[in-house]
């Protein structure tokens, strides 16, 4: 079953792991990156953490799952190609969007080579995402609906159908709600509220996501 292109998993929470490898200690933060800024917080957030750590190397991918608009990268130090690159071919195909991962390296006196170095950088970032709680990204548009007292019943039964949420309603001349759903739901609960009531409804969008 396709997933529709403006949904997809996203971190739920900022997830960390830890390995030793030829005695250097690898931590791999990953978390949401619903933005550049908010990636480049998370990045110097973990290097303020570890400002000690011979290396920060990072990568990100703000957007639905494998798009390159916007992404970033970096080897912070290593060796040219050695671990922002292979860190964010591991994002590029994990499935997930808006991520940023940073991994972060304590020297252990044991040289890995160019390979030791991309394996063990994609391998850190391989293993938190193993872990990583995600989510579903859903862009929502908030509307506000006036409708004729005679309407209300059979549109309170037609909310799940959309999966509207019913954020406040206002009880006048008329009722007035206030209402989120999915972006992808609204040109059909439109039309739906327009059959309900004969097109005498006035539906406007008060915000949306993209």
């Amino acid at each position: 079953m396709s997933r529709p292109s403006n949904r997809y998993p996203i971190p739920a929470a900022t997830w960390r792991v830890e390995e030793e490898i030829k005695r250097s200690r690898f931590i791999t933060t990953v978390g949401a990156a619903p933005s550049v800024e908010a990636a480049r917080a998370l990045i110097a957030e973990v290097g303020a953490e570890f400002a000690d750590a011979g290396h920060n190397c990072w990568a990100y991918v703000v957007g639905p799952p494998g798009s390159t608009g916007q992404i970033g990268m970096s080897d912070a130090g290593e060796p040219h190609g050695t671990a922002g690159r292979p860190m964010l071919t591991v994002l590029l195909h994990s499935g997930i969007g808006d991520i940023c991962a940073v991994v972060t390296r304590y020297f252990g006196g044991t040289l890995l080579g160019k390979g030791g170095l991309v394996k063990a950088y994609s391998g850190g970032v391989q293993l938190a995402l193993a872990g990583l709680p995600t989510l579903e990204r859903v862009p929502k548009t908030d509307v506000t609906l006036l409708v004729d007292y005679s309407a209300v019943t059979l549109l309170k039964r037609l909310l799940p159908d959309y999966e509207a949420e019913l954020l406040g309603e206002e009880y006048a001349a008329d009722v007035t709600y206030r209402l989120r759903l999915p972006s992808e739901q609204l040109p059909g609960f439109d039309a739906a509220i327009g059959e309900l009531t004969n097109g005498q409804a006035l539906l406007e969008v008060t915000g949306q996501e993209t």
